[in-house]
């Protein structure tokens, strides 16, 4: 009986860009729990997980939602200040439970510069974690706060009032003019740092 050629497909999950595994491989082989960020449409994921034998394990998981319940945040749960104050609280809840060091798992996702990944790696490093990392990638102090909204928010303000009314209306719903971002995202910060005991 004649056979064709053996053919291998890839694995269900590559096909559907949802792991890259050979990136998995090498995240696995460092022994150290990863650092996973995840940004859906609304919201900023992270979760810290120790491969075991039997499938990952999740020893500690922050949600940008807890920003809103539980520290009064008032912004966009999946932008850059969200992104950072969520690394924060999620570096935080780790030292709590004993872990100090892990290595950041972007998924299939590569970080940019300054972008919302980076900026939750950010928020893990500020917290005290150790997480191996390119100073060139994170974001400066400017970006992190929200001053580039600040400034979009103003400047359409005086050009376009209609668009300005439309473009933040979420913001305005919950009772915080976009100008006043960045006071809001160091009040909620200090919050964080205030319920895990630091100042």
């Amino acid at each position: 009986m004649k056979r064709g050629k053996i053919r291998k497909f890839p694995l269900k999950r590559r096909l559907q860009f949802r792991t890259d595994y050979r990136r998995r491989k090498r995240l696995l082989l460092s022994g150290l729990p990863r650092f996973v960020v995840r940004r859906t449409g609304k919201n900023i994921i992270i979760q810290v997980v120790e491969a075991r034998l039997e499938g990952d394990h999740v020893l500690v998981s922050a949600h940008s939602r807890e920003l809103a319940r539980d520290f009064g945040w008032l912004g966009d749960r999946n932008n850059t200040p969200a992104a950072y104050l969520t690394g924060l609280l999620a570096g935080l809840k780790c030292l709590k439970a004993g872990i100090t060091k892990a290595v950041l798992d972007a998924g299939i996702f590569k970080p940019t510069r300054g972008g919302r990944i980076a900026a939750a790696l950010k928020g893990g490093l500020d917290a005290g974690l150790d997480i191996p990392h390119g100073e060139e990638i994170l974001p400066d102090e400017d970006r992190i706060c929200g001053k580039h909204i600040v400034s979009y928010a103003s400047k359409l303000r005086e050009e376009d009032s209609e668009l300005y009314a439309r473009m933040f209306s979420e913001y305005l719903k919950r009772g915080l003019p976009p100008e006043k971002l960045v006071e809001h995202f160091y009040d909620v910060k200090s919050r964080i740092l205030k319920a895990f005991g630091r100042s």
